[in-house]
């Protein structure tokens, strides 16, 4: 059985009003940290609280043992004490109204699927995975109200071994990708067609980049595709866990060629850095004329 530690917290400022929640999750075994958030523009503390447990599991294995380390004694006790007697009185409190009783009915579902733990802890107390908890929740407060301060500022990183610049353009029955590949001192544009969704295009235009790279190098691949981004950084190693399920047990989309590319970042070490206005915009421009080539049918110009 998987086991996992799941640090949790929740805020709207003001309350109620533009709110987030964030999540560290912990894989007991090998140690190994990924981080989840999420913002809402109008929303209350609990229920931020309550939305960054349901988040959290939901991102698990099913059948995995949790422990959930909360400051929020309505989430803990919430979970512990009241909700058995709010599902046996038909989602109604002994007197009033239940709040949040979608969020409530979620956490039901989901609280089914694993052997949970539930422990509180002090807030603000000097924990780091629950102080890291309340940044991510933090960070995406403020993203939700829109301020300047929302980003938060990414390490310095080392200079890649190689860059791929990658776009696509198609319908849900397929279309083409073209990329920009740069490596040490020449650059070279690739383009191809696939079958499926702007999803599957991305996976495919972003593995056939690999594949053209020597094995070994550090590559930055800047594409604007979360789906990519966040698949190939975050969900891969929970797929393969499920047997390629999602959370909610859906067959994984796309998914002959997420094993493909999956089989290319283990021969790399592959970043995924965020695009900023003015981030790559010659090598987009290049890349995106490759792509007018590709939907005409013509290949990519010799560079």
């Amino acid at each position: 059985m998987a086991s996992f530690t799941l640090y949790t917290d929740g805020g709207a400022d003001p309350n109620p009003g533009p709110g987030g929640w964030g999540v560290v999750v912990i894989e007991d075994d090998s140690g190994a940290i990924r981080e989840l958030s999420g913002a809402d523009p109008k929303t209350t503390n609990n229920r931020m609280e309550l939305t960054a447990a349901v988040r959290g599991l939901e991102s698990l294995p099913a059948g995995s043992r949790v422990t959930v380390f909360t400051d929020s004694k309505y989430l803990q006790k919430g979970v512990t004490e009241w909700l058995a007697g709010w599902i046996a009185r038909g989602w109604k409190r002994k007197t009033g109204e239940l709040q949040n009783e979608d969020l409530w009915r979620e956490m039901a579902a989901v609280i089914r699927r694993h052997d949970l733990t539930w422990k509180w802890l002090k807030g603000h107390a000097g924990h780091k995975h629950n102080e890291r908890a309340d940044q991510l929740a933090t960070l995406a407060t403020r993203r939700g109200r829109g301020t300047a301060e929302a980003a938060e500022p990414e390490p310095p990183r080392t200079p890649a071994d190689a860059e791929v610049f990658l776009r696509v353009a198609g319908g849900p029955a397929g279309g083409v990708w073209a990329a920009l590949v740069r490596h040490g001192l020449g650059e070279r544009t690739l383009s191809g067609r696939a079958a499926g969704s702007a999803n599957a295009l991305d996976v495919a235009g972003a593995t056939a980049a690999l594949e053209s790279l020597p094995e070994g190098l550090t590559v930055d691949v800047w594409s604007g595709s979360d789906y990519l981004r966040n698949g190939a950084r975050e969900w891969l190693p929970a797929w393969r866990r499920r047997g390629w399920t999602t959370a909610s047990g859906e067959p994984v989309q796309n998914r002959a060629g997420w094993e493909r590319l999956e089989r290319e970042l283990g021969k790399r070490e592959v970043r995924w850095p965020k695009i900023r206005p003015g981030d790559g915009l010659e090598e987009f421009k290049r890349v995106a004329s490759a792509l007018a080539r590709a939907r005409a049918g013509q290949p990519p110009l010799a560079d």
